[in-house]
């Protein structure tokens, strides 16, 4: 089965350091969904046992995002057509299960009016991607025309990203060099537990 990617949208933009190419996708099924959910399970698996909430979506959930025409993906693409990395990111918040869009309505009435309150699903990235300037790229070309709109990006990262690969820092140091805003912590959720042996 060839990969069959509908509609493509947007052009494609180069980065400086290889031959990748990003899209953004409505629509993934086919060989590059399958390819999209190795890379996505290879890079979350870890999370099982560093996170208390449940990170990996399963291949359902996971095929769903791909499949919902109201998420928008980016994807890195090799020269042969493979993906290296993918970043998700939609306005329609009720097409995310794990959050709550009444606490987005509520916290920024006048964004969520227009409807122009997004958040970012996923990210992940090939190992050697991770080192390039992937992230950045990825980031500018779904963060620029959030900017123009004025409107509000939110995204979550649990302790072990945040603390450990410093996921959070890295993000805001993008920002932080292509604009005047910085992320702000909104919530947090602490998991405690007793222990009676």
């Amino acid at each position: 089965m060839t990969a069959q990617i509908q509609p493509q949208t947007g052009t494609d933009i180069w980065t400086e350091s290889g031959s990748w190419h990003f899209t953004r996708e409505s629509i993934i099924i086919g060989t590059a969904a399958a390819a999209l959910l190795h890379l996505y399970q290879r890079t979350f698996a870890p999370l099982r046992i560093r996170a208390a909430a449940r990170q990996l979506l399963t291949r359902e959930e996971f095929f769903g995002q791909l499949e919902d025409h109201r998420v928008d993906k980016y994807v890195a693409w090799q020269d042969d057509g493979q993906p290296v990395a993918i970043i998700t990111l939609t306005r329609h918040l009720q097409s995310v299960p794990w959050i709550s869009p009444e606490y987005f309505a509520a916290r920024f009435p006048e964004q969520w009016a227009r409807n122009a309150v997004y958040y970012l699903g996923f990210a992940c990235a090939r190992p050697t991607a991770r080192r390039s300037p992937f992230l950045e790229m990825a980031v500018r070309m779904a963060i620029e025309p959030l900017a123009l709109e004025r409107a509000v990006i939110a995204y979550d990262v649990c302790a072990y990203n945040n603390s450990g690969l410093r996921i959070s820092d890295r993000i805001a140091e993008v920002f932080r060099r292509h604009s005047s805003y910085l992320p702000e912590e909104l919530d947090t959720q602490i998991y405690y537990g007793v222990n009676f042996a």
